[in-house]
Order: structure tokens, then sequence, then C-alpha cells
């Protein structure tokens, strides 16, 4: 390189990633470094004249894809919590031959010829288990990309997904474009009323920061749930339910026409590739195995939870007509209505329990519940290399001190920041010959952020919310497969969700929830009477609250198997007819919504909705044993650690369940989570 070029800090390959100095005129010159280079080692293996080894070939490759992976994801996470007009405008110039290279790998021709002539040597069948499972995946994703179709399907299939990034790309943009734009202010007091101090004050600073008058509320999670769930001003509540339900759906923004796009493009895909629907698709590598089996899934949770979902729609309906005097409940209600009903039943106020939930005191008592169940040591350490000057640096350390990973924690909502919470693996660690090469990950949220002398103090909600990404987080870190594609979270979809909503089980455990239940301001405990209050109010509304992720679930899969793109049916009309039984009137179905549906139109839920569901028989299932055994049980969780987080994907997503649990998946601990006990006994069958 010129000695006067500036060095490019995307191009670096330090464990700290130096976001600091990475800007929007970074990103062109280094991807289009990264995807020559990457363009270069594929010639180099497909060039290669001598005898196929994995060295050679599988591992030349790998190295490839990893090299280029690491300034393209750092570009994507740089969309994700800080975007700009300058940055998307960098990346909309790459995207597509980005887009083009990841889709022509596995397209390849002599590419394939190559991993195909390797796949038949006697090095290849004589490759330890996980080696040989990486070749197998290697060689069906080259089937599953058309590697073996005719020169003009395999340039069709590249020329799909080039367009497919392209869509998702500008679906993801108009949501958070839309989501950024609304903003509801208040000026009279009178239409505060029911919302807790801690939402008003929120209001008030958002307000300030935008130089208005009176109280600003948003469509992002911390203020749109509050207003939702407290708001005594139903009129006002309407408004925001049907600005953040009708999001993208207007102008430049309107993401309606893009659904059916995006679905065109994926069941053409589909179909190039010789599946009869985007689903089969995506679901053929995954636990479900066909598109029908997960539908068969939904289906099933839908008939044994419709009676009790009814039932308890009936108890709102009656609430709201009765005590609140409404002629009937509405989606704008529905929130506030539940809200209510359990204050009134249980009496608990959520915002009783913000108190004993101070950032810093649930992170504290998070890390204390992993080092006793899983032997980690995890402490903050301030670093420069931030991306902005809210994100905080945390170091985890085995038993041995070895330094196996670290994570950022971006913990509150900017204007720059994608909404909702994730987890993203950075860097891909693993046992080398030199000792451990470190993970580098992600955890995101959009917590309610602190307020003056007052530090951030969270929702229950968010505290689960903390911990199922630290379950990612966890998944991702103490992963020990050497091969990067079958570490950490790269398992199968709808498997990947089964570590993240473990963790959630130990926010409703005494034992564990002492570690992190402290009073921000005297340090106490949660008092028993209150711990019993909120565990009597863990299954309330549960058949709703799951009818309704039945819904997302079940939609996903309906527009993926029977919609067609090609015909002159409207897709939301087609989804709010699938939505109808999911509602809490078959009129108040919100098709709407699948413009701001980013899990399934820009994220990697497409087909996939139905993992949430899925993993979570997993999870319930998976933490009777530790009931059994004792929550905080070390033993425990070396055997979870050793059976499923270190394990990745080099086996079967099964067989590392039957490995720690015994038997095969058991939905009844699930149905007992959230329906009477009667439906729980019923159960039969299971998850495999």
């Amino acid at each position: 390189m010129d000695t006067l070029t500036p060095h490019n800090p995307l191009l670096d390959t330090v464990y700290r990633i130096p976001f600091q100095r990475i800007g929007p005129e970074h990103v062109v010159p280094a991807v289009r470094t990264a995807l020559d280079a990457a363009r270069a080692g594929i010639a180099a293996v497909t060039s290669f004249t001598g005898a196929r080894t994995y060295a050679n070939t599988v591992a030349a490759v790998d190295d490839v894809v990893e090299r280029l992976d690491r300034v393209v994801n750092v570009v994507r996470h740089l969309l994700g919590v800080k975007d700009s007009a300058e940055l998307r405008a960098a990346y909309e110039e790459v995207n597509p031959e980005i887009a083009e290279f990841e889709a022509s790998l596995t397209a390849d021709p002599a590419l394939w010829a190559a991993m195909r002539e390797f796949s038949e040597t006697a090095e290849a069948a004589s490759l330890d288990p996980v080696r040989r499972r990486h070749v197998a995946k290697w060689v069906r994703a080259f089937e599953r990309s058309g590697a073996s179709l005719p020169a003009e399907a395999r340039e069709r299939v590249v020329r799909l997904k080039v367009e497919h990034a392209r869509l998702t790309k500008r679906f993801a943009e108009n949501v958070l474009d839309a989501t950024n734009a609304f903003e509801l202010v208040v000026t009279d007091p009178a239409a505060l009323a029911g919302l807790p101090a801690t939402d008003v004050a929120r209001a008030r600073a958002s307000a300030e920061s935008k130089g208005l008058e009176g109280w600003r509320f948003t469509l992002h999670a911390p203020s749109y749930v509050g207003f939702m769930e407290n708001a005594e001003r139903r009129d006002l509540r309407r408004v925001m339910y049907e600005a953040y339900t009708d999001r993208a759906t207007e102008g430049e923004r309107d993401n309606r026409p893009l659904v059916r796009e995006i679905l065109r493009v994926r069941r053409e895909l589909a179909r190039t590739l010789g599946y009869r629907d985007y689903a089969d698709f995506q679901t053929e590598e995954r636990m479900a195995g066909s598109g029908a089996r997960a539908l068969a899934f939904e289906r099933d949770l839908f008939e044994r939870t419709r009676p009790h979902f009814e039932a308890a729609i009936a108890e709102l309906d009656e609430y709201a007509r009765t005590r609140l005097g409404y002629d009937r409940l509405e989606p704008w209600d529905a929130a506030f209505v539940v809200e209510r009903l359990r204050k009134e039943r249980y009496r608990l106020d959520p915002e009783e329990l913000r108190p004993y939930f101070p950032l810093d005191g649930v992170l504290a008592g998070l890390f204390e519940t992993a080092r006793r169940v899983f032997g980690l040591r995890i402490e903050e350490v301030p670093i420069e290399e931030v991306w902005h000057p809210d994100v905080r640096y945390f170091e985890v350390r085995d038993e041995a001190g070895v330094h196996i990973g670290s994570f950022y924690g971006d913990f509150f909502p900017r204007t720059d920041k994608r909404s909702g919470a994730w987890m993203e693996a950075l860097i891909t660690g693993r046992p080398t010959a030199a000792g451990f090469a470190p993970h580098l990950a992600l955890l995101a949220a959009n917590f309610t952020p602190p307020q003056g002398d007052t530090p951030s103090l969270l929702t229950k909600n968010e505290v689960e919310t903390l911990y199922h990404e630290f379950g990612h987080v966890l998944h991702q870190i103490l992963s020990r497969v050497e091969i990067a594609a079958r570490a950490g979270t790269n398992v199968a979809w709808d498997f990947v969700e089964l570590p993240s909503q473990l963790m959630e089980n130990w926010t409703w455990e005494r034992a564990s929830l002492a570690l992190i239940g402290r009073h921000y301001r005297t340090g106490e405990p949660i008092p028993e009477e209150l711990f019993q209050r909120l565990l009597a109010v863990r299954t309330f509304m549960g058949a709703y609250y799951q009818m309704r992720q039945l819904g997302y679930g079940t939609v996903d899969l309906e527009l993926h198997t029977r919609y067609d793109p090609d015909s002159a049916e409207d897709p939301l009309a087609f989804a709010e007819a699938v939505l109808r039984p999911f509602a809490i009137r078959p009129d108040a179905a919100s098709p709407n919504m699948l413009a701001s549906f980013t899990h399934i139109f820009s994220g990697g839920y497409a087909a996939g909705y139905y993992s949430y569901k899925w993993a979570e028989v997993l999870d319930a299932d998976a933490f009777t044993r530790f009931e059994r055994e004792g929550v905080l049980n070390r033993e425990t969780g070396r055997a979870y650690v050793e059976a499923i987080l270190s394990r990745g994907d080099s086996a079967d997503p099964l067989e590392l369940f039957r490995e720690f649990m015994g038997r095969d998946p058991d939905p009844a601990p699930l149905l007992r989570r959230i329906l009477p006990a009667t439906a729980a006994d019923s159960a039969s069958g299971g998850v495999e």
C-alpha cells in the first residue's frame, strides 16, 4: 500500500474493532478491497490442480468467507446502531456487489466441483464428526443454491438473491425512518393521566431534547409500551396504536408494495431451486424439516390455546365494559385493560418493581448468576473503541481465568439506532494451537434510559429482555467449536432461541432474583410479599400473549406457502383473513402490521417466526432439569454448557437436546407455564 494512503480502519484485523475511527467514507473502499481479496481467494481454490484436501479446499474457502464477513458485518452492525444518510448511501453503493458475491459463491460451478471432489476423497470419509458435518453442510449449501442447475437457472438464482437483499434492506430503512418520523406531543397535563412518573419524566426529557414544550411520546419501545399500558386517554392510545401499526404505509416509506415483491422473489427463488414454496426451502435445514410440519406445530398450539384465549378475551371485554365503561374492547384498549385488571387482581403495579431493577444492579446480579451456574467471571473494562459514549464493554473469563470473549452493551434508544433488542456475533472465536481465540459479541437493547440523577430503572419485561439477549451472548462466547460456521449461534433457526429463552427463567426464581432485585436507593431486596405477587402474575393472560405470537408465526408461514404474489390478491387482505382467529375480534385484525414486520421481511425469521414458540417448548422443558437439581447448581450448568452452549452446530440439535435431557422434548412444561393444568395434562407428543 502507498505510504501516503490513509489506513482504512475497516480493514483492521485487531480484536478490538476501532469503531471510533470508522466513518461512512471507509465503507466503499474497504468493502471493495475485501471483495477483491475474496474473489482472489476463491480463484486460488478453483484453479488449484493438485490433490484436494480439507486444508486447500474447505478450510481455504472458510478463510475467504470469514475475512470478508469481518468487514461486511461491521458495516451492517453500524447501520443498526449508528445509522446515517451517508452510511446508508455508502452501503447502498456496495450492497449489490456484496449480495452478488454471497449469492454466487455457492452457485459457482468450479467451486462446486472442487468441493464435491474433496467430499469424495478418503480424507473426507475419515474426518472427525464436526468436520464431516461441516463438509456435508457445505455440500448442501451448494445444492440449495442451485449449483447443479443449468447455467441460466444458476444465474437466475444469483439475480434473485441480489434483488432480495436490495428489497429487504429498503424495507428495514423504511421502518426505521417511519418509526423516527412520528411523535405525539401533548401540552395538557391532564393527558398524562395514568402514566407513571418515570414515563412522564422520560417524555418531558424527550420534549426538551427537541426544544418542545410539554411531553413527547414516540414509537420506540420504552415510550410506546408504557403509554399503551398506562395512559387513561383512550383517544390518545388510539393515535399511538394506529401510528405504530400503520408504520411504513405512507408516501415514500410505504412498504406494502415491497411486501408483495419480497414474497414474489422468495417464491420464485424457492421454485427455481426445486422447492414447492419458500417455507419448505427455509425449514429444510431446521428442526421442523418442512413448512407443513412447522404449520402443524403452530396449529396444534392454536387449538390447545383457543378456548383459554376466548375465555381471556371475554374476561377483558367484560372488565372493559363494566369497570371502564367502554362499549367494546378495541385493539388500542387491550394492553391498558390487561394492565388495569392485573393491577386490580394481583395488586401489582409494574412501577413497584422498577426501583428494584437498576440496570447496573441487574447486570451485577446477572453476572453473578453466570459465575455460579456457568463458572464465568465478567468484568466491565473502559475502552475508547466504541461507536457511542453510552456503549459499554465487558470481558468474559472462564474458571481458569482464560479470556474467552467480550461483548458490548448498547442499552438505550437513539434516533440513529434500530428498535428492539438483539445480539450480534462480531467475531467468532475458537480453540487454536496458540490458545483460545476469544469471541466478540454485541448485546443491544432499547431500555428505559437514566433521567437526571435517577439511574436506568428497568421494568420486569426489560429485565427478561436483558436475560434473553445475554443467553444469545452465552451461546456465542461459550462456544468451543473450531470451525466458525459451525460455532456459537450458527445453529438451526428453530434451535437458536433455546439458550436465550432459557435464560429468562432465572428472572422468576427467588434464588437468582435475589441477586438482581435490590432497591436502587436502600439496597433492600424485593420483599417476599411482593415476590409472591409477582409469581402469581406470571401466568396471567398467558393464553392471550401466546395467541398473539401464534398469529405472527402462522401468518408468516401462510404467506410463504399459500399466498400467490402473482395473483391480484392483496397480501394484506390475505394476512387479515389469516389473523382474524388470533385477534381480540375478527374485525380487529391489523394487517398493516406486515409493513413493519421486520422479523420476516428484513430479518432472519422469514418462514421462521414459529421458531420462538418451537424453542419455547425446548426451553420450558430444559429448565425442568434446573428446577429439579437447583437453579444455581454448577454441575447442572456445566452439563448444559457441555451439551448445548459449547457445541454450536457441531451436531444435530435434537441430539444435543437429548444429551442434556436424556430424552426427546416434552411440550407439557410450556403448557403448564401458560395454560390451566388440564390443558397441560392432556399434552402428548413432542418436538423433534
